[in-house]
């Protein structure tokens, strides 16, 4: 696993800061967490969302985020400039989607932008981890 920078610690802390206010319920501290418009893309497709719609989807997720976890071993950062940063990763996630337990293993993506002295996230993508084809 290579050396963390500073930066690699401050992104992959605010990346589960973000978690933790998903698996809580905590439209407040998600919307904290994200530039004023932020593009969402995932299975369900591509999305741009504000502040008050991402706090209201967080609060009312049709789906309960019992616990994730990253692997440190699949953690990526690079600093685009002094302002704008990515942060990969690969996430394993344990939910409750209709009553029931689910479990899924995703690669994640967020581009953090500092914006008055603080870092917003603008980006963040979703993909499943899987058969690059779609094979079953």
């Amino acid at each position: 696993m290579p050396q963390r920078t500073d930066i690699d610690t401050e992104l992959l802390m605010l990346e589960k800061q973000y978690w933790n206010a998903i698996k809580n319920r905590d439209g407040s501290a998600a919307t904290q967490l994200s530039d004023e418009q932020c593009i969402v893309v995932g299975p369900h497709g591509i999305g741009e969302i504000d502040r008050p719609a991402l706090a209201s989807m967080v609060a009312r997720a049709p789906y309960e985020l019992k616990t994730y976890s990253f692997d440190d071993r699949e953690v990526r950062v690079r600093a685009v400039s002094d302002d704008v940063a990515v942060i990969a990763y690969k996430v394993h996630e344990e939910l409750i989607v209709d009553g029931r337990p689910s479990a899924l293993n995703a690669f994640d993506t967020s581009v953090w932008v500092r914006r008055d002295g603080r870092w917003v996230c603008a980006v963040h993508t979703e993909a499943l981890a899987g058969d690059p084809y779609g094979r079953h």
